[in-house]
């Protein structure tokens, strides 16, 4: 008890007995009954003493250490929490990161505080209690019981809860990033310990506990990048296409309106595919996370655009069909069965 903590000598008497002795209605360590008892050599008021002025004083004192403790380790925590959240200063690229990683340590920075708190009142509940004369030991034990019960009955909200905590801490994914968790596919807007929640393309809204995501891929995250595969006819001048492509690219990578999309120079990686109806070329854009279908739909545009002033011929589906023209029959005659006189291919 924080009382014998704070005990003292027992106080002599004036026979030189201790103040602790046989006649002293106060057991050891009360400092405040003792010194009463001394004083007044009252035993009712030495027992009231103690009830009125040691008990409180000694709940006071737990309850502002608990305080002063509780304020020192959040302290702590804010100061980590603070220089976790630093970075270099925001460019193109770690504007994003920078944002990212200061709402990621603002996340476990609430997440230690709430259990800093918990651990706190939970110790010093403990132990006011034990002060006021509460057996503490039947407690303690039931809570061993109902920790042992809930961790038997709750194993899917306790794996959730640690598969948040682990997702918080590596920034696996945060509010505002294209996922693909399975089977919902869309942009995070929520992300608690024990569920995300996310809104596909056509507004539902999926809510995935955290302990069911095995695999998440991440579409938003530090940078993204826009594929572009072009088809062309074959009787195109390769070399000529590639030029077109990447002036297109560049002039979109120049564009005051996308430089704070496109951070990297566009590049013209060749030909991807010899297809049946033509030849795929692709292109690439390195750009801000998120993105990357805006800046792709404007690619798109622009080629179109570009390709219809120089001339090149985007393919389209094309097949060959026979046709056969056949004798009419003679009259009385019987069809023998013999092969078309002739057949003519033709192309459409």
């Amino acid at each position: 008890m924080l009382s014998a903590a704070l005990a003292t000598t027992d106080t002599p008497t004036t026979d030189g007995s201790s103040g602790s002795a046989a006649t002293s209605p106060c057991e050891a360590g009360q400092t405040i009954c003792n010194a009463v008892f001394d004083i007044t050599d009252n035993r009712t008021l030495a027992d009231y003493s103690d009830i009125i002025i040691g008990k409180p004083l000694v709940l006071v004192g737990l309850f502002v250490l608990a305080m002063a403790i509780r304020w020192v380790a959040h302290k702590a925590i804010s100061r980590v929490v603070g220089r976790a959240a630093k970075g270099v200063l925001p460019d193109r690229v770690n504007l994003v990161q920078t944002q990212r990683r200061h709402q990621r340590a603002e996340a476990m920075g609430s997440l230690f505080k709430s259990i800093v708190t918990g651990l706190i009142a939970a110790v010093f509940t403990t132990m006011m209690l034990s002060e006021v004369g509460v057996d503490i030991a039947p407690i303690i034990a039931s809570a061993g019981i109902v920790g042992i019960a809930l961790g038997f009955g709750a194993q899917s909200l306790v794996k959730d809860f640690l598969s948040g905590v682990f997702m918080i801490i590596e920034d696996q994914y945060g509010v505002g990033d294209q996922v693909d968790l399975g089977e919902a596919i869309g942009t995070v807007e929520a992300v608690t310990l024990r569920v995300t929640r996310v809104r596909d393309v056509n507004g539902t809204v999926w809510y995935v506990p955290n302990g069911q995501i095995m695999r998440v891929g991440n579409q938003s995250q530090n940078w993204a990048r826009t594929v572009l595969d072009v088809n062309v006819a074959y009787h195109e001048d390769l070399a000529r296409v590639r030029r077109v492509l990447g002036e297109v690219a560049h002039d979109l990578w120049e564009d005051e309106e996308f430089k704070s999309q496109v951070i990297e120079e566009p590049s013209v990686w060749g030909v991807q595919d010899l297809a049946i109806d033509g030849v795929t070329v692709r292109v690439v854009l390195k750009t801000t996370p998120g993105e990357q279908w805006a800046v792709a739909r404007e690619l798109r545009q622009r080629i179109k655009a570009r390709f219809d002033a120089e001339g090149i011929e985007m393919p389209f589906p094309q097949r060959v069909v026979w046709t056969r023209n056949e004798p009419a029959p003679k009259a009385g005659s019987a069809s023998t069965g013999a092969p078309p006189a002739d057949r003519e291919p033709s192309s459409s």
